[in-house]
């Protein structure tokens, strides 16, 4: 399993510090220094089953720069994938990626009901 995120970020530390309280084994990859190529952000994507808005952190400076609030909504989902792709810090953290499933975002009780495990 692939844990993608900014290294900086407390809510990518929070999860990693999750991951191993519960022995979990995963790879770490901070996406500022190893971007996801858009084919990557597109197989994350469609192997979630979630709205692409799903994969944008809004509380970001850059989605506001961007203006991705009102304009997210007229882009094809390729030039979405060449964004996020571009512009990493655009992508909710952490983005987690297995075998079978992908999560955005930490919450640890989703975490808890996934790989079956007690707070």
């Amino acid at each position: 399993m692939k844990v993608f995120g900014i290294n900086t970020c407390q809510t990518y530390k929070k999860a990693l510090a999750w991951f191993d309280k519960h022995g979990i084994d995963y790879e770490a990859i901070d996406y500022r220094v190893n971007p996801l190529s858009s084919d990557q952000i597109k197989e994350a994507h469609e192997k979630s089953g979630l709205d692409i808005k799903a994969f944008f952190n809004t509380s970001g400076k850059l989605y506001k720069t961007y203006g991705l609030k009102e304009t997210y909504q007229h882009m094809s989902l390729e030039e979405i994938y060449a964004l996020l792709s571009k512009e990493p810090m655009l992508i909710k953290r952490p983005l987690v990626v297995g075998d079978g499933f992908v999560f955005v975002g930490f919450k640890a009780s989703t975490y808890e009901d996934f790989w079956h495990v007690d707070a």
